[in-house]
């Protein structure tokens, strides 16, 4: 996954904390929290759950005999720092109360569950292993998997039936870029008790997976081509507050949505004249968003954030227009219809293609 570093993520060496400096997080406000800098939340790995999480992906290593092990540390968001052998876990997962608030701010938290950190953590094991052996210099990997000189694209065109691509990570990402397909590749071969040759049996993806694991048993036991220790945006040296970190991270996801959606909302529900009598759309669409949202974002991978504004932005005009429920199937066609515009959001940029 790509870094980014902004004018709000500028680092700064900072001094090593005593126990009697290090602040008591769990009692702060939101408000509190977001006027707080980064690097003043003075968070470790150590003594954390994710301590335990990276011994077992370690171990998982170990079984799989690959004896490099990455440098883990705290940084803001998910990503391998380009050439390095370091990975980049965000720096709220190493504290539960900041999990809540990346929760309220973000409405999910990325990797916060186990079983999605350890996903996290095998995939960018693949950008590792890429960087450390050049492994994407050779000729065969450019073929199996592509040039790795293609630009990156948040809006591509997702093949959600494509089997020349593993499935691991949600929203198809295997198909966004060439070393994005490889580290997913790798993924799949890492994940303990996953029978890859039976479940891509009669797949594409399959030579993808034999040659995985036919050229990680050959460098088995070999020292790296490159070992970069670089660790870019390390929380320990952000300066930004709260506040502004995830204002950039929210203006990441924020769209200006269009106002065009009257006559598809004309369809989904019942003018107040024709169905005086049942329900406000927008009562029951405030009521069940938190299902709506959840099932949206598995089945299409966008992030919650996202299509919470559209969702939100929905509500407000079916409040506007005073639109009622026209059948008991109103949760499921209201869900289609935004699987629909985020799936337009994946393959054009835009959520609704005029």
């Amino acid at each position: 996954m790509a870094s980014m570093e902004t004018a709000d993520n500028k680092e700064t060496p900072a001094p090593t904390a005593s126990p009697a400096s290090i602040p008591d997080l769990t009692g702060k406000s939101d408000d509190e929290l977001l006027q707080m800098r980064i690097c003043d939340l003075k968070l470790k790995i150590q003594g954390t759950e994710l301590e335990a999480r990276i011994q077992t992906f370690h171990d998982e290593l170990a079984a799989k005999g690959v004896s490099f092990k990455p440098l883990c540390y705290l940084g803001d968001e998910w990503f391998c720092p380009e050439g390095s052998a370091t990975i980049a876990i965000p720096f709220y997962l190493a504290h539960p109360r900041l999990k809540k608030l990346e929760e309220h701010m973000m409405m999910e938290v990325e990797g916060g569950t186990e079983a999605w950190c350890m996903r996290l953590l095998r995939h960018e094991m693949g950008h590792v292993l890429n960087h450390v052996y050049l492994i994407d210099k050779d000729r065969r990997w450019q073929k199996i998997f592509g040039p790795p000189s293609l630009e990156y694209s948040e809006s591509f065109r997702a093949r959600p039936y494509s089997k020349r691509f593993v499935r691991h990570l949600e929203g198809w990402y295997a198909q966004s870029h060439p070393e994005e397909d490889f580290a997913e590749t790798v993924a799949i071969w890492l994940t303990p008790g996953v029978d890859w040759k039976q479940q891509y049996r009669d797949w594409t993806a399959l030579k993808k997976l034999e040659y995985v694991d036919t050229l990680l048993h050959k460098l088995a036991g070999q020292p790296p081509m490159v070992l970069s220790k670089v660790k870019m945006s390390e929380a320990s040296r952000l300066r930004s507050r709260l506040e502004a970190y995830y204002r950039r991270r929210r203006r990441l996801y924020a769209q200006d949505f269009p106002d065009f959606f009257d006559a598809d909302l004309k369809k989904l529900f019942a003018d107040a004249a024709v169905a005086p009598n049942n329900e406000r759309a927008a009562v029951f669409l405030r009521r069940s968003s938190k299902m709506i949202l959840n099932a949206v974002s598995v089945w299409t991978g966008e992030p919650k954030f996202t299509l919470n504004r559209v969702l939100r932005a929905l509500t407000q005009r079916c409040a506007e227009l005073d639109l009622r429920l026209r059948a008991e199937s109103a949760g499921v066609e209201i869900s289609a219809y935004l699987a629909t515009l985020a799936s337009h959001y994946r393959l054009t940029g835009k959520f609704k293609v005029t």
